[in-house]
C-alpha cells in the first residue's frame, strides 16, 4: 500500500482510508468488522469514523482488537462548548477501546460564524488540554467550506491536519482550500473521493471520466491522489469486495500529467455539484422526512430524467412511500446545512409532483 506523509506529524497514512460511514446496517457488528480487518490486512492503516455515525465507533472498535498491522484512528466531535467536547471524547474512547485518539476532529463546520461560535465555545481550549493529558495526539478540523475560507482557518495554525469534501465533481469548490492546508504542513484528507458511490455506479453519465484507463474507482482514486497535496482519501466501504476494488485501483496508481489534469478540469460539466451524495448532514428534519432518501432516489432524474425510477428507488430500495415527500413544510433547516448548497425544496417537491403524474412500476 502506498504511503504518504500526514502533514509535519511525522506520521505516514495510507494512500486510501476506511471510510466507517458506509458499514451496511443489515449486516452485524462482526460482519462489519471483517471489512475493516480486510482493509487493515490489506495495508489501509486510517480508519475514519464519528459518533453519529451510527454503530461505526463500536465496529472499528470491534474491529481494532483483530487487526495485525499498525492503525491510526479518526474520530470527531460536533460540540459547540469545551465540557460537551471532552464527554464527547470520553463516549469516543469508550466506544473504540482505544486510551488516545490519533486525529481527532472538531467536526462539520460549515461557516466561519459557526468557526466562531466553536472558538467562543471552548472547544479549542478543552482539545488542547486532552493533548496535554495524552488523549488526543493530534487535532483537526473536518469542513464543507469553500476553499478561501478553509485556507483562512487554517492559517490560523490550530490544526495538523483537515478533512474536506473532495472529487472530479466537485474539486473546484475546494482545491485553494487543498493547496493552503499543504502548504501549512497540514495532512489532507479528502471525503467522498467517489462522490458517494455515484460515480462508480453511473460511469457512463460522467463522461469526463472517458478515456482515463480503468474502472471508475480507479479513475476516481487516480484524480484525487495524483494530487500530492492530499495524503489520504477515504472510502466508505459496505463489503470486502469494495476493499478489494480500491486496493487494487492503488496497486495500479499512476499519477496523471499536468496536462491530463488540466484536460480532466476542462471536461467537468458545469453543474458539478447537481447530485446529492447522501451524506445526511441536512437531518435532522423537524417533520421527520427522510431527506437523504428522497435526494438519493431524485439523484435518478438529474442522472437519467427518469421519473419513474426515483418513485421505483423509494419504494424498491428504501422501503419509502411518496408520501414521505408531503410532511415538508418548506422551513429551508435542511438547506442551510447542505454541504453542497442542493435545492432540496424544489426536489421535494419535485417529487410529489412525480407521485401526482406517475404511478411506479412494479
Amino acid at each position: 500500500m502506498l504511503l504518504r506523509p500526514f502533514g509535519r506529524t511525522g506520521k505516514s497514512v495510507s494512500a486510501i482510508g476506511c471510510g466507517g460511514m458506509r458499514f451496511p446496517e443489515d449486516e452485524g457488528v462482526d460482519a462489519c468488522a471483517d471489512i475493516a480487518v480486510r482493509a487493515n490486512d490489506a495495508g489501509v492503516n486510517y480508519f475514519d469514523t464519528a459518533p453519529l455515525y451510527g454503530r461505526s465507533e463500536e465496529i472499528l472498535g470491534r474491529a481494532f482488537r483483530r487487526m495485525r498491522n499498525p492503525w491510526y484512528v479518526s474520530t470527531k466531535s460536533l460540540a459547540k462548548d469545551g465540557q460537551t467536547l471532552r464527554q464527547d471524547l470520553e463516549t469516543s474512547l469508550r466506544r473504540l477501546g482505544v486510551d488516545r485518539i490519533h486525529f481527532f476532529h472538531i467536526w462539520c463546520v460549515m461557516s466561519m460564524e459557526m468557526f466562531e461560535q466553536r472558538l467562543a465555545g471552548g472547544v479549542i481550549d478543552a482539545a488542547r488540554k486532552a493533548m496535554d493529558e495524552g488523549l488526543i495526539e493530534h487535532l483537526c478540523l473536518s469542513t464543507h467550506q469553500p476553499g478561501r475560507e478553509i485556507a483562512d482557518m487554517v492559517r490560523l495554525g490550530i490544526f495538523e491536519g483537515v478533512t474536506l469534501g473532495y472529487n472530479v465533481l466537485n474539486f473546484p469548490f475546494r482545491e485553494h482550500g487543498v493547496r493552503a492546508a499543504a502548504a501549512g504542513g497540514l495532512g489532507v484528507v479528502t471525503m467522498n473521493p467517489l462522490g458517494g458511490g455515484l460515480l462508480p455506479r453511473h460511469r457512463e453519465r460522467f463522461r469526463f471520466l472517458d478515456g482515463l484507463g480503468g474502472s471508475a474507482v480507479d479513475a476516481a482514486l487516480r484524480f484525487n491522489l495524483s494530487h500530492p497535496e492530499i495524503a489520504c482519501a477515504l472510502v466508505g466501504f459496505s463489503s470486502v469486495s469494495q476493499v478489494d476494488d480500491a486496493v487494487r485501483a492503488v496497486d495500479r496508481f499512476r499519477p496523471f500529467t499536468p496536462a491530463e489534469l488540466e484536460d480532466l478540469e476542462d471536461r467537468i460539466p458545469d453543474a458539478f455539484d447537481a447530485v446529492c451524495t447522501t451524506c445526511g448532514y441536512c437531518l435532522p428534519c423537524p417533520e421527520d422526512v427522510p431527506i437523504p432518501k428522497l435526494m438519493d432516489a431524485f439523484n435518478l432524474s438529474v442522472l437519467d430524467g427518469e421519473t419513474e425510477n426515483v418513485l421505483r428507488r423509494m419504494k424498491g430500495h428504501w422501503g419509502i412511500d411518496p408520501e414521505a415527500a408531503d410532511r415538508c413544510t418548506e422551513c429551508g433547516e435542511c438547506e442551510v446545512r447542505c454541504t453542497q448548497n442542493l435545492p432540496i425544496r424544489e426536489r421535494i417537491a419535485r417529487i410529489r409532483e412525480f407521485a401526482r403524474e406517475r404511478t411506479p412500476q412494479e
